[in-house]
């Protein structure tokens, strides 16, 4: 290894999801042997980045200005709000370019072991939301763990009568086959099973 300002960088490149030391080495080597091409370009982005980017006040999703592109859209005023765990999922959601609605983003999950209560989460803003906003249906988009559950049944019972409120199925993806899932989704998929 050469130089502190590299072991640095690796350093931090390992704490990054999905890499460890010797692939955070890997990437910093591959960086600085593009470094025209790619370090210094990704340097002033990441810079940028740094200095502009935010905390939607609304929904919570992350961008370049108070308001995010989602909820200052008069297209996406459509009467719901799809509730999500942290901007990943929102971002996941985005992708697949089938909800026309907006957002709100929790910032995690009730989770007593991790001392995880109501007040930490985005909770009182989303019914601030709700009442403010004319949201006719509020679509529980969480994961479905212990925690996501245990968040999606406090929500029904602060939400309820107040409005629509609904969840993403569960249970056998596209193209899966029985022989591959586990027990809880086939349990899922078997409980939430509908007429053809």
């Amino acid at each position: 290894m050469s130089g502190n300002e590299i072991d640095n960088l690796i350093d931090l490149m390992a704490k990054l999801p999905g890499l460890g030391p010797r692939s955070a080495r890997r990437a910093v080597l591959h960086l600085i042997r593009k470094r025209a091409l790619l370090l210094t370009p990704l340097a002033d982005a990441m810079q940028e980045v740094a200095v502009t980017a935010r905390e939607c006040l609304n929904c919570g999703n992350v961008g370049t200005s108070d308001i995010c592109d989602i909820c200052a859209s008069e297209k996406r005023a459509t009467g719901e709000i799809c509730v999500v765990e942290d901007v990943a999922d929102l971002w996941a959601m985005e992708r697949a370019s089938v909800f026309k609605g907006r957002y709100h983003v929790l910032g995690g999950t009730l989770s007593a072991l991790d001392g995880i209560g109501p007040e930490d989460l985005a909770i009182p803003r989303l019914v601030d939301r709700i009442e403010t906003e004319n949201i006719s249906e509020v679509i529980l988009a969480l994961n479905a763990t212990v925690d996501g559950q245990t968040t999606a049944h406090y929500l029904a019972d602060q939400l309820e009568d107040r409005v629509r409120l609904t969840s993403l199925a569960q249970g056998v993806p596209i193209g899966g086959e029985l022989d591959y899932l586990d027990e809880g989704t086939i349990s899922a998929a078997l409980a939430a099973r509908k007429a053809l």
